[in-house]
C-alpha cells in the first residue's frame, strides 16, 4: 500500500486531548464462533456444548438472542416436525387442472371480449373501511390484515366493492369492464366442491345510466353464452332471478320491520340449502320476527316458474297497492320481453325464495344453479346421524364429505346501483355477474367423458429418431434441426433431450404428452432427405398406421395441411 505523508499533524494532536489512553491488551485469536454471518438463517446449526445456549444469550447480539428464543419456542415442534402444506382452504394447481382452469377462463373470457368489454386490475388488499359495510352478514368471512403500524387493511371479499371504489376515485362514468382474479374469505372449506378460502372470480359489469333492463338483459345474455360455451354445461344449468324491490316490498306486505329486512333476507336466502321449517324457525327465533309474519313469508317465497310468476304477483290486490313491489314486477315484466328476444327465457327461472344476502344489490338479482349446487341432504335429514357422531368444532376442517354442504351457486350477480355512491356521493347505475371458476371446475371436470381428452400440453407434434445398434448416433443435431424447423413455421414441437434416446422412450413421451403427431427420423430416410408423419392412435389396419414419407421440404406444409384437419375433424383434445 502506497503511504501518505501527513504535512500537518496538529489535528491529530488536537483529537487525542478528547481520548483517554487505554492499556494495551492482547486478544486472543479469533474462533469461528465470533465471525459467524449477520442474516440468521446463514448462522451455521452445529451442536452447542452443554449449557452453551443460556452463555450465548449473555454475550450475544439482541438479533441473535431473538433468534435464540424462537429456536427455544420452537422446541420440538421445530425443524424435525415441520410439516409442508397448503394453508386450509388453498390448493396446488398442476398439471391437467391447470389446463382445464384455462381453457375455462379463455371460454369466459372470448364472451367478455364478444360483448365489448374492457379488462381492469385492482390491488389484492383494499383498506378495510373500504369493505366494511357492503357484505351483511357476511363481513365476518374478510380476512384482515395484521396492523404494521400503517393503513389497515383487508384481503378483498369479492371483485365488486373494488370496483366500485375504482369507479368513484377515478370518476369513471361509463364503462363495459371485467376482471379476472383471486379473492379471499374465511369460509369453511369444502374443497372437491369448489368451496374453497382463495378462489378465482371473472367478473362482468356493466356502469353507467342507460335505459331501464337493457344492461341487465345483456347482462344475462352473457351468462348464457358462458354456460353454452362451456363444456358438458349446456342444458345443464339454470338461472334464477328476482328483484330486490320485489322481496322489499313483500316484507313490507308481511309486516317485517324496517330495521330487520336485511336480516330477513339473508334467512330467506337459505332456502337453497335447507328446508322452509328451518329457515322459519331461523327467523323466529334467532331474529325474533313474529311467528305470523314468517308463515306470511312463507306463502309468497314458494312462486317459482318462469314469466308467467310475474302476471300472478301482479294480480294480488296488496302487492299491487306497495310502490316498491308494483315497481319492481314493471321492470321484471320489461326484462322478460328483452330476455324473449336473447333467447335467455328457456333458462330462466323467477323464484321469490332468491334473495341474495349482500347489503349493496338494489334490483334486479340472480344466480346460476346447477346439478349438484344443492346439498345431497339437509340439516334436518342427518340430525339423527349427527347425534350418534361426535361433530368437529373446527371451523377450519374441510366439509368436502358433509352431505349437508352443495357446491352452491356457480355465478351470481345483480344491479347495484347505489354502491359507488358509498365512496363519492355521485352514485353511478352498475350491474354485473361474477362466475366462481373454481365451483365451475370441479363440476365440469366430473362431467368429461373418456372421449373428451385433455391434455398435460399443447405440443402437436413430437420429434424422434429411429435406429439402434452401437453405431446408431441418435441424430440429436437433425432432430434438433428438424424442432427448429417447425417453431420458425409457428408448429407447437418437442423432442427428447437424449443424444440416443430409446423408440420405446420417445414413443412414451409422446403418450404421456397426448402428442397427436410424430415425425420419426431415420439415418437413411435423413440422407435421402425424406421423413415419415405418423399420427398418434390410429387402429390396426389403418393406412396411415406405419406413418406417410414426406420430403423435407414438403414437412411443413404437410402438417400444417394435416393439423388444420385435425382441429375441424377431431374433438378438440385440450378440453
Amino acid at each position: 500500500m502506497p503511504h501518505h505523508p501527513t504535512k500537518n499533524l496538529s489535528a491529530f494532536r488536537r483529537l487525542s486531548t478528547f481520548s483517554t489512553p487505554k492499556p494495551f491488551r492482547r486478544f486472543p485469536p479469533p474462533t469461528t464462533d465470533e465471525f459467524e454471518p449477520l442474516l440468521p438463517f446463514l448462522w451455521t446449526t452445529r451442536p452447542a456444548p452443554q449449557g452453551s445456549r443460556e452463555l450465548r444469550k449473555l454475550h450475544t447480539s439482541s438479533s441473535r438472542r431473538a433468534y435464540h428464543a424462537y429456536e427455544d419456542e420452537m422446541g420440538k415442534e421445530g425443524k424435525g416436525n415441520f410439516q409442508l402444506k397448503t394453508p386450509k382452504g388453498t390448493r396446488d394447481w398442476q398439471g391437467t387442472d391447470v389446463v382445464l382452469r384455462e381453457q375455462i377462463f379463455s371460454t369466459i373470457t372470448q364472451v367478455f371480449k364478444r360483448h365489448g368489454g374492457v379488462t381492469i386490475d385492482t390491488p389484492v388488499f383494499e383498506l378495510k373501511e373500504t369493505l366494511t359495510g357492503k357484505y351483511g352478514e357476511d363481513s365476518k368471512l374478510i380476512y384482515d390484515l395484521k396492523d404494521q403500524g400503517g393503513e389497515i387493511c383487508s384481503l378483498r371479499y369479492d371483485l365488486t366493492v373494488p370496483f366500485a371504489r375504482f369507479l368513484a376515485q377515478n370518476a369513471v362514468q361509463s364503462i363495459k369492464r371485467y376482471h379476472i382474479a383471486k379473492v379471499y374469505r374465511r369460509d369453511q372449506p369444502a374443497m372437491t366442491k369448489g368451496r374453497m378460502r382463495e378462489f378465482y372470480q371473472c367478473d362482468f359489469d356493466i356502469a353507467g345510466s342507460y335505459d331501464p333492463m337493457l344492461p341487465d338483459a345483456e347482462i344475462l345474455r352473457v351468462i348464457k353464452e358462458v354456460f353454452e360455451d362451456l363444456p358438458g354445461w349446456k342444458g345443464k344449468y339454470t338461472i334464477k332471478i328476482n328483484h330486490r324491490k320485489i322481496l322489499d316490498g313483500i316484507f313490507q306486505i308481511c309486516g317485517v320491520p324496517e330495521d330487520k329486512i336485511r336480516t330477513i333476507s339473508s334467512a330467506v336466502d337459505k332456502l337453497d340449502k335447507s328446508p322452509w321449517d328451518e329457515v322459519r324457525r331461523e327467523m323466529v327465533e334467532d331474529k325474533g320476527l313474529d311467528p305470523a309474519v314468517a308463515d306470511k313469508i312463507g306463502g309468497y317465497v314458494k312462486y317459482k316458474g318462469g314469466k308467467e310468476i310475474v302476471s300472478q304477483l301482479q294480480e294480488i290486490p296488496e302487492v299491487q297497492a306497495n310502490a316498491s313491489a308494483k315497481q319492481g314486477l314493471e321492470d321484471m315484466a320489461k326484462l322478460c320481453r328483452y330476455l324473449e328476444i336473447f333467447d335467455v327465457l328457456p333458462a330462466l327461472s323467477i323464484d321469490m325464495s332468491l334473495a341474495r344476502g349482500l347489503d349493496y344489490y338494489t334490483g334486479v338479482i340472480y344466480e346460476v344453479v346447477t346439478e349438484g349446487s344443492a346439498p345431497p341432504a339437509s340439516k334436518a335429514e342427518v340430525g339423527k346421524k349427527e347425534k350418534k357422531q361426535k361433530k368437529s368444532a373446527d371451523p377450519d376442517e374441510d366439509r368436502s364429505n358433509d352431505p349437508t354442504v352443495g357446491v352452491g351457486s356457480v355465478a351470481a350477480g345483480g344491479r347495484y346501483d347505489e354502491l359507488v355512491g358509498m365512496f363519492s356521493g355521485k352514485p353511478i347505475p352498475c350491474v354485473g355477474i361474477s362466475f366462481g371458476v373454481d365451483r365451475i371446475f370441479s363440476i365440469t371436470k366430473q362431467r368429461l367423458d373418456a372421449s373428451q381428452i385433455i391434455r398435460p400440453t399443447e405440443v402437436d407434434v413430437f420429434v424422434m429418431a429411429f435406429g439402434g445398434g452401437k453405431e446408431f448416433t441418435g441424430l440429436l443435431p437433425e432432430r434438433m434441426e428438424v424442432s427448429k424447423l417447425l417453431w420458425d413455421a409457428g408448429i407447437k414441437a418437442e423432442y427428447l433431450w437424449k443424444q440416443k434416446p430409446k423408440l420405446q422412450n420417445q414413443f412414451k413421451a409422446a403418450e404421456n404428452g397426448k402428442v397427436p403427431w410424430v415425425v420419426i427420423l431415420g439415418e437413411d430416410e435423413w440422407k435421402a432427405d425424406k421423413l415419415k408423419i405418423k399420427e398418434m392412435g390410429l387402429p390396426d389396419g389403418h393406412p396411415e398406421k406405419d406413418g406417410v414419407e414426406v420430403t423435407k421440404a414438403d414437412l411443413v406444409k404437410e402438417l400444417q395441411a394435416r393439423l388444420g384437419r385435425s382441429k375441424l375433424e377431431l374433438p378438440d383434445r385440450t378440453v
